[in-house]
């Protein structure tokens, strides 16, 4: 969707500024929305596509308002109520109030080395051929979809060249809305600066993106 995250090739957001030797969370309070929302996730009611959805979905003034995990922590709620484990009363009281959905798995201490180590792969076997192969030419497609898309708005309708061929994905724009992982390829697909940024571009600068086939056409 087109989304208050979707800032690639936006501009008044001022320069990006990198923290030097940036800690992994700056208190306390981070680290613990990290874990719980990892182990929401780990109930299986939701996908990490679903998951990044709700974040995209959050109102732009409150998205641009909130640190990076309390986007987080503002999406986990909306999960929570969307798969009926907490209400807007329990919330409210800050204790379960309401009887809650039950979850189909519940992730114990001791399993979560194991669980974060064995992560969660999203590769899948394709049983047809790519459509296409390094070296093709291709546009990516002009569109501006409701739900969820990983295809950039920078990169829509632009002419670009299949730079390698990947594997097989699950589909995130079909997975996200609970439509099936509909695996398909993904390209490495190269764009000349000029085609992405417009004229006076610097024109030894190039983008590179992965892109799932159904948002590529021959060019």
């Amino acid at each position: 969707m087109n989304g208050p995250q979707d800032l690639g090739g936006q501009m008044g957001f001022g320069p990006v500024a990198p923290e030097k030797d940036e800690p992994y969370f700056h208190a306390a309070w981070e680290r613990r929305a990290l874990g719980v929302t990892l182990t929401a996730g780990a109930m299986g009611a939701w996908n990490i596509d679903e998951s990044r959805h709700a974040r995209e979905s959050l109102h732009p003034a409150d998205y641009y308002g909130s640190s990076y995990y309390q986007i987080w922590i503002k999406a986990l709620e909306v999960l929570l109520k969307r798969h009926a484990f907490v209400t807007e009363r329990d919330l409210e009281a800050g204790t379960a109030v309401d009887p809650a959905a039950t979850p189909k798995r519940v992730l114990k201490a001791e399993n979560v080395p194991a669980v974060l180590a064995k992560g969660g792969p999203c590769d899948r076997p394709m049983a047809q051929a790519a459509r296409f192969k390094a070296g093709d030419p291709v546009r990516t497609k002009n569109f501006n979809p409701t739900g969820h898309t990983r295809l950039p708005r920078y990169a829509r309708g632009k002419h670009g060249k299949i730079e390698a061929v990947r594997d097989g994905f699950v589909f995130p724009d079909s997975n996200a809305q609970g439509k099936g992982e509909n695996p398909q390829w993904v390209y490495t697909v190269v764009f000349e600066g000029s085609e992405i940024w417009g004229e006076g571009a610097d024109p030894t600068l190039s983008v590179s993106i992965d892109a799932w086939e159904s948002y590529l056409e021959p060019a």
